[in-house]
């Protein structure tokens, strides 16, 4: 008997349709060793050698394996394609076989074992979607553990968990219990808070713009001419800077004569854009639907372990010629020759880091139309294949073609421009969408005089750049270099989880007060912990690592030796009271010493200086000389979950009882006696176990 051990029931469940009755199937449930969650597990004396433990409730399953594993022929290690796949297939190797290969170039002292044991022979595949050619040809081509690969999964993890067992800490002691700090999470928040203060201290301008609408004689149609040029020079944004200066220009316009100078038309071709990779499929899908990072990878995943589509990490646009020859064979079917691209389109990989072995997330087939699903998946899975497969077609068809008119228009001495943009030919617009502008103007011809209706003077004001979403977050943590495809969502709902950063009425990101804070004091005293380049070239050294180029421990050991000096001298140098602490002149009603605004995980709140002796606090909101409660702190919970106007905001009845209602009452009458966000559960410091 063969066993194939995976790491889900669905994945499991899958692969036993493709499997003959010579094969059994079996699910690690994820993860089957881990670092301890209770202390910090990497002994940095010993050349920072993890401690591994098997993972909270995994003994019965680890158990359950080991006797399968006595009773196999063989077993087939067929996890994830990725780091993390690679080091859960190494974890299992260890615990069922009791050694594992490691790299002859640096082999990790967990893996040293003084005895071989006998028993059958552990092997490792790997396929990146799960049909039954693939798999079949995993399983004939099997290999060994990547041990690059394992290496660079554990060195992030290591790193990780030496950021936040180690600065989480410092933050407790001198800022407030509960809080944390991560690696990648801490640089996403600076992000945030630095654009919030870009949005803060944006000073607005003020500018004009002029606009003609013009007609053609004797048709009825209009169309709009915006003012581009006064004499020789051309209009730049802040060339009108106020409404007298826009008044003075109509003044010598109204009465004037307006003709046809020049037109120009052009055939714009549009071509459709790569395959999806993790962070261009969360992107879109937030902009198209609405889902988060982490509901666009949970939705993915599904789609993967039911064989739907392939593997949803990567950030590779490399599509193998077997699917590219389905799709070209699909819209020829489907839509006809003339919606067929030319010649095969191939996509190149931005990123240097980009595994191109691996492919672009697409269907598994190209005639698995996404109708053929409607009833088998539920709405948001349809949504996102149909998502999936539309943009993988597309990739191979015609390019969408345009007319470009351009309309320069001679009245005075001033020059407007009209453009009208309009389709010949959809191509790949048929199956894939994107946004477009058509705008028809008349036939005209140069020399034609026109008729004017009217000046139109608008006034503007320059915008303050937007909050990040989801989306924007994503693409800026691609373009700097920091994360990669699996890391995005569990950072972003990290953040959120830990309260450093809230979603407004538009699904922005926000941070909080407690997020402002905890960014500064790492600005200032652990810049390199926040500083964008830093981090940038950590994940560029994890990936030199899994290319062999690199030894995990040296990368730890160039990192581990600063921060543990920085943070050993702030643990000395910084009190409490520098950092979290504001004096006032208020007295404590319990003993008369002077009060003091501390920082709490929630927010700001009145505290005795005289603690611990005197544990007297208030709420900002409540008079804090008495024990009487006027209202409590406004805590930035978020919008209103009805009107979306107004903000959540915590009270309390007249007996002392808390609800949550929204600020706009009694406009809005929206309250709940639930917590909207209830405090974070107990969880481990250091990252989200991911790679």
């Amino acid at each position: 008997m063969h066993l194939v051990l995976v790491e889900s029931p669905t994945k499991a469940k899958k692969l036993s349709q493709f499997l003959g009755k010579d094969f059994s199937v079996e699910a690690s449930m994820g993860h089957v060793r881990d670092l301890p969650k209770s202390t910090l597990g990497v002994d940095v004396d010993a050349d920072f050698e993890p401690k591994y433990e098997i993972s909270e409730g995994k003994t019965a399953i680890v158990a359950k394996l080991k006797k399968l594993v006595a009773s196999a022929d063989k077993v087939y290690l067929a996890t994830d394609p990725d780091r993390e796949g690679e080091a859960i297939a190494w974890h299992l190797q260890f615990l069922l076989h009791g050694s594992a290969k490691s790299s002859t170039k640096n082999p990790p002292k967990t893996t040293k074992t003084t005895t071989k044991k006998k028993g059958p022979e552990f092997v490792r595949s790997t396929f990146h979607e799960i049909t039954k050619s693939a798999v079949n040809a995993a399983i004939e081509h099997s290999g060994t553990i990547n041990m690059d690969l394992v290496d660079a999964q554990q060195a992030r993890r290591i790193l990780d968990r030496l950021v936040g067992y180690k600065l989480s800490p410092f933050l407790w002691k001198k800022v407030a219990k509960g809080l944390s700090a991560g690696r990648v999470q801490s640089v996403a928040v600076r992000l945030i808070v630095e654009r919030e203060k870009e949005i803060e201290n944006f000073k607005s301008e003020e500018f004009w713009t002029i606009s003609a609408l013009l007609k053609k004689l004797e048709i009825p149609k209009d169309f709009l001419a915006n003012l581009i040029k006064i004499g020789d020079e051309k209009l730049e944004k802040f060339s009108i800077k106020n409404s007298d200066e826009a008044k003075k220009i109509i003044s010598t316009l109204e009465n004037a004569d307006y003709k046809v100078k020049e037109i120009e038309k052009k055939e714009q071709k549009r071509q459709p854009l790569p395959p999806f990779i993790t962070s261009t499929l969360q992107q879109t899908s937030f902009s198209k639907f609405g889902f988060s990072a982490k509901q666009t990878m949970m939705l993915a995943q599904q789609l993967y372990e039911t064989g739907l589509i392939t593997y949803m990490r990567t950030d590779s646009v490399n599509l193998s010629n077997d699917s590219i020859t389905s799709a070209r064979q699909k819209i020829e079917i489907a839509f006809g020759k003339n919606y067929l691209s030319e010649h095969l389109r191939t996509f190149k990989t931005k990123s240097k880091s980009a595994q191109e072995a691996h492919e672009a997330i697409r269907p598994t087939s190209a005639n698995t139309e996404s109708e053929l699903l409607n009833k088998k998946l539920t709405p948001q899975q349809f949504k996102l294949y149909d998502l999936i497969w539309r943009r993988f077609i597309a990739t191979q068809m015609s390019n969408a073609v345009f007319e470009a008119t351009s309309l320069d228009i001679s009245a005075a001495n001033c020059i407007f421009r009209a453009t009208g943009n309009t389709l010949k030919f959809d191509g790949f617009l048929k199956v894939y969408q994107q946004k477009t502008s058509e705008t028809e103007l008349p036939q005209l011809k140069e020399g034609e005089d026109l008729e004017l209706k009217s000046l139109n003077p608008e006034q503007h004001f320059t915008e303050p750049p937007p909050r990040f979403n989801e989306a924007s977050l994503i693409k800026t943590l691609e373009e700097y270099g920091i994360g990669r495809p699996s890391t995005y969502a569990p950072t972003i709902a990290t953040i959120q989880d830990r309260r450093y950063v809230i979603k407004d009425g538009q699904k922005r990101l926000r941070p909080t007060e407690i997020g402002t804070l905890v960014n500064g004091i790492l600005v200032e005293h652990f810049p390199k912990i926040v500083d964008i380049d830093f981090t940038a070239r950590m994940e560029e050294d994890l990936d030199d690592i899994a290319s062999g180029k690199r030894q995990w421990q040296s990368v730890i050991k160039e990192f581990w030796i600063p921060f543990k000096e920085t943070l050993d001298k702030k643990s000395l140098e910084l009190s409490k009271k520098e950092i979290a602490t504001q004096e006032t002149e208020l007295k404590c009603p319990k003993c008369g010493k002077n009060l003091v605004i501390r920082m709490g995980r929630y927010g700001k709140f009145y505290a005795c200086s005289g603690f611990p002796k005197c544990r007297h606090t208030a709420t900002i909101e409540k008079n804090p000389n008495t024990d009487e409660i006027t209202e409590i702190k406004k805590e930035d919970l978020g919008s209103c979950r009805k009107c979306e106007t107004g903000k959540i905001v915590k009270r309390r009845t007249k007996k002392g009882r808390t609800f949550w209602g929204c600020s706009n009452w009694p406009q809005c009458d929206w309250a709940t006696w639930e917590n909207p966000n209830p405090p974070l559960p107990k969880s481990s410091t250091d990252e989200e176990n991911n790679d």
